[in-house]
């Protein structure tokens, strides 16, 4: 028995067949067993109930090796639309903004809603040769949450360099099963409670050294100065020297969760989660051929199959959690998914 299979055993308790990772991860019972600890001393009135910010910090740091760049670099929030907001809030009147048509909500909508930007939508196949030279910033997700298409990130990464511009990578459909380098861009975010097996409050905003200065901490509370336990009270004097200063005030449970969760993956690896994933997602589209569906192409562990969405409350009553999304079937395969729960998935499809 491998290590994967040693730390799925011991770390999840599931009861139905989870092929649902891209709307919510599973927690383990490591991370339940933190919020537990950390609730039941907030329920007793101890002073640990107060939440920890070493846990916070930890788990800033464990991303941060996760998607390859220093904990400096990292700032920690509650939702991506948070960090997308700051960067929307951010840019100059007029700037122009570039996103994928029907990318998610979340990657668009902080733009969109500012009467005084100009957002334009291309393809995602095309969106690097979209780049022009007034383009301001490209935001796009680096796979698709509708069905699994993963961007090119080093090409659009060119074109933006070529032309000037900034790049904005949502990762949360990716950190935590695909290999992801957050270094080459000037803003990543990512939530907790997907691929890296946390909880809703818990996400990340990375952001390079060169593009802090674009950024107004706009929502900077005490926990985003240098010194926070001397700035409770009247203007922050000095704000944290990195990302930091673009800090929420954490939701302690979600980061007691997150702290646990982070380090079942480090421990396992992304390389081993990556190609476990994988090879199910390929097993399930393998299967899904001899059926005579068409799932979206790709190598991605989430799979969708156009016209298949009406089958997901079936499937669902039968214990099979999917989703469906823009009209098709998606299922998402990750570390605790089995060879025999896509094998029921299929099986369930090939009767409904």
């Amino acid at each position: 028995m491998d290590l994967l299979d040693e730390a799925t055993r011991a770390e999840f308790a599931h009861s139905t067949t989870y092929l649902n990772t891209a709307t919510c991860g599973v927690l383990p019972r490591s991370a339940v067993a933190a919020v537990r600890e950390l609730a039941e001393a907030a329920g007793a009135g101890a002073p640990t109930g107060f939440g920890d910010f070493d846990r916070v910090n930890r788990s800033r740091a464990a991303f941060a090796r996760l998607v390859g760049v220093d904990a400096e670099r990292v700032a920690v929030g509650s939702a991506v639309s948070t960090h997308v907001g700051l960067v929307a809030a951010s840019l100059p009147p007029g700037a122009e903004v570039l996103c994928p048509e029907g990318d998610f909500s979340s990657v668009i909508n902080p733009f969109v809603v500012r009467d005084d930007l100009k957002v334009r939508f291309a393809p995602l196949e095309s969106l690097a040769e979209a780049v022009g030279p007034d383009t301001a910033l490209v935001s796009l997700s680096a796979v698709q949450s509708a069905d699994g298409r993963i961007a090119d990130l080093p090409a659009v990464r060119a074109a933006t360099t070529a032309h000037g511009a900034r790049m904005l990578v949502d990762a949360s459909q990716a950190v935590g099963w695909l290999p992801f380098d957050a270094s080459p861009y000037d803003y990543t975010v990512a939530v907790g409670f997907k691929w890296l097996l946390a909880v809703r409050g818990a996400s990340f905003l990375t952001v390079s050294q060169e593009a802090q200065p674009t950024l107004t901490p706009l929502h900077a509370g005490w926990v985003a100065a240098e010194s926070m336990w001397d700035a409770t009270y009247g203007p922050i004097s000095q704000l944290a020297h990195g990302a930091r200063r673009f800090d929420e005030s954490p939701a302690f449970l979600a980061y007691h969760a997150a702290e646990a969760s982070l380090a079942l993956i480090e421990r396992i690896g992304i390389d081993a989660i990556h190609a476990h994933d994988t090879a199910l997602a390929a097993r399930y589209r393998a299967g899904l051929a001899r059926l005579g569906h068409e799932p979206v192409p790709g190598e991605a562990a989430i799979v969708s199959v156009p016209g298949l969405a009406d089958r997901q409350p079936a499937l669902q009553a039968a214990g099979i959690a999917t989703s469906a999304r823009a009209g098709a079937l998606r299922a998402s395969f990750h570390l605790y998914s089995t060879e025999a729960d896509v094998d029921r998935l299929l099986d369930v499809l090939s009767s409904s």
